[in-house]
């Protein structure tokens, strides 16, 4: 058994499904998804949130290569990358981990899937 969840994706779908999924809560910083995604996108968003509290230029590199740079924020017009560095990190520079929190929704109406909440604490 392996120690993630497939989500009935191949490797190259399961890492797309991630980048975007990574990409929109750092923009968005909250959103809702099935229960099980959530729960193995908080691995992915705690090691970008680490990254962003080094803020040196090889983590921003590592976040930048991961991340979506096409997709930006309405309001301020940042993409993930610089949202992430400017806003995000420097909100837990006092806090060793735990940035995220998984809110249950309960199944969806179309087909049952438990559905959660993921935002920044």
């Amino acid at each position: 058994m392996p120690a993630y969840a497939k989500l009935g994706r191949d490797s190259a779908a399961r890492k797309a499904l991630f980048r975007d999924l990574a990409t929109d809560l750092i923009i968005n910083e909250r959103i809702e998804t099935t229960e099980a995604k959530a729960k193995e996108l908080r691995g992915f968003i705690e090691k970008m949130v680490t990254l962003g509290k080094k803020g040196d230029l090889h983590a921003r590199r590592q976040v930048a290569q991961f991340v979506r740079k096409e997709v930006a924020d309405e309001e301020t017009g940042k993409d993930a990358v610089q949202k992430l560095f400017d806003d995000i990190a420097p909100r837990y520079e006092d806090r060793q981990g735990g940035y995220t929190r998984v809110l249950k929704l309960g199944p969806r109406r179309g087909d049952g899937a438990e559905m959660a909440i993921i935002e920044f604490v």
